[in-house]
């Protein structure tokens, strides 16, 4: 009996992450994935996700049934145990048999077969204890240490958001990042004025969004099916990041100075389609993708380093979405907690403020700088402001209360609790205080 096309699959892509460090979402959405069934993709993804998540906790549970020590087992052998105990401890609609057996099969056609009697004995022990309410584990927990172990999340980052956020919102951000992320939309054009009803008919089930009146919440179906998707007329968009990009303004002359994958450089061209964007991507594979995908005729797509912008004129909105950390949307990007080390925080750092100088010398006089991260860490956000305008008397914050009531009052805006999403002068949404991920944002203007 073969194993089944999703299980292969989650074990290919979960092997690749471990060793390549790949992203599994793009992983799970490239085009070698395309002939998978809707259920095989459905089950891969979770199983794949499931699995990123829930690692250490896997882990933990691996080393009580386990004879051997984690460390010195394969990397195949490792990642058929971790699938199978998560389709045991997580999966009630998967019989154990079948997870066991799957996992069984995945190790000998990995050439691994001296290892298969040794996984069968290891998920029959597994399968033999009954699993915990995970979730009622981390609402109860009562340190970082304790929420770290239950929430599987190293750690060290879990003393920190305890520290900064305390320990209730510290819970809230480990619930939402182990939960499976909804998805969002964003509606750039609705010419025809039915955009809901045109994806109704495509099978696409929508809510209103919570943040922002061009939002929808997708509650099922693809989107990536439709007319409308492919037309460019809506794209998939956390509702955060779609508030971070309607805040960078209108102008003239915009730049997009970290564009990549575009979502944001779209939205700045449709909301401003008599302005000149320009998108800076480093890598030229990207660029070209970047070109690829925004094939609209106001964008202009420049293969550059952020640090050193290769422009001579000066734009009077900037966007500086930068390479950042991600702790903000580990729900949909698990991987990254297990590779993040806190050094990279400081690393991080130093390249941000090079690329928001390297911008607030592009910016006019008047002009204004959105500088945006997914981080929820204090390195790569307050405190690369802080660097950023020390000494720099031309430039100043401007709050953002003002422009998020704007956007209220001129019905762009859904969400009504102006306070609620702002921490001093910033922009801050976390992960589980908000239903969205979690977001930076400053605003800087040239005097």
């Amino acid at each position: 009996m073969a194993v089944s096309a999703a299980r292969a699959v989650a074990f290919e892509i979960l092997l690749r992450v471990e060793r390549e460090d790949s992203y599994a979402a793009e992983l799970l959405h490239s085009p070698s994935r395309a002939k998978l069934s809707p259920r095989d993709h459905g089950l891969a993804t979770e199983l794949v996700m499931g699995v990123l998540r829930w690692r250490s906790l896997l882990d933990h549970r691996l080393a009580a049934a386990s004879s051997q020590k984690i460390e010195r087992l394969d990397g195949e052998v490792l990642t058929a145990l971790r699938l199978g105990i998560y389709q045991l401890q997580f999966l009630s609609r998967v019989p154990a048999r079948a997870a066991i057996f799957e996992s069984v099969e995945l190790v000998r056609a990995a050439r691994k077969r001296s290892a298969a009697s040794f996984v069968n004995a290891v998920l029959r022990k597994v399968a033999g204890t009954g699993a915990e309410d995970v979730f009622s584990q981390i609402g109860k927990s009562p340190d970082a240490v304790t929420l770290a172990r239950s929430a599987a999340h190293p750690p060290w980052l879990v003393e920190r958001w305890t520290e900064h956020y305390g320990l209730e919102t510290a819970r809230q951000i480990c619930t939402q990042d182990q939960t499976v992320p909804g998805t969002s939309i964003y509606i750039h054009d609705d010419r025809s004025g039915d955009v809901d009803g045109e994806l109704a008919e495509a099978g696409v089930q929508l809510a209103s969004g919570r943040l922002l009146a061009a939002a929808r919440r997708v509650l099922s179906g693809d989107v990536t099916t439709t007319h409308a998707y492919r037309e460019g007329r809506v794209s998939i968009q956390d509702e955060a990041s779609q508030l971070v990009g309607v805040l960078a303004g209108r102008g003239k002359m915009i730049l997009d100075c970290s564009a990549a994958p575009g979502n944001k450089t779209a939205l700045l061209a449709r909301r401003n389609p008599h302005a000149a964007v320009f998108a800076t991507e480093l890598h030229p594979h990207r660029a070209r993708l970047l070109q690829n995908l925004n094939r609209l005729p106001n964008v202009y797509v420049v293969a550059a380093d952020a640090r050193h912008l290769p422009f001579a004129c000066n734009f009077d909105r900037i966007l500086a979405d930068v390479p950042c950390s991600g702790t903000g949307t580990l729900a949909r990007n698990p991987e990254i907690k297990w590779r993040l080390k806190v050094e990279d925080l400081c690393d991080l750092q130093t390249r941000q403020v090079a690329i928001v100088k390297s911008a607030l010398r592009q910016l006019a006089i008047g002009g204004r700088l959105v500088y945006s991260t997914c981080s929820l860490e204090r390195e790569e956000n307050e405190a690369v402001v802080e660097a950023v305008l020390e000494g720099a008397t031309e430039f100043k914050v401007v709050d953002f209360k003002a422009e998020l009531e704007q956007l209220r009052q001129s019905g762009e805006m859904a969400w009504q609790n102006i306070a609620l999403l702002l921490a001093g002068p910033y922009l801050r949404t976390i992960p589980g205080v908000h239903p969205f991920d979690g977001f930076f944002a400053a605003l800087m203007e040239r005097r």
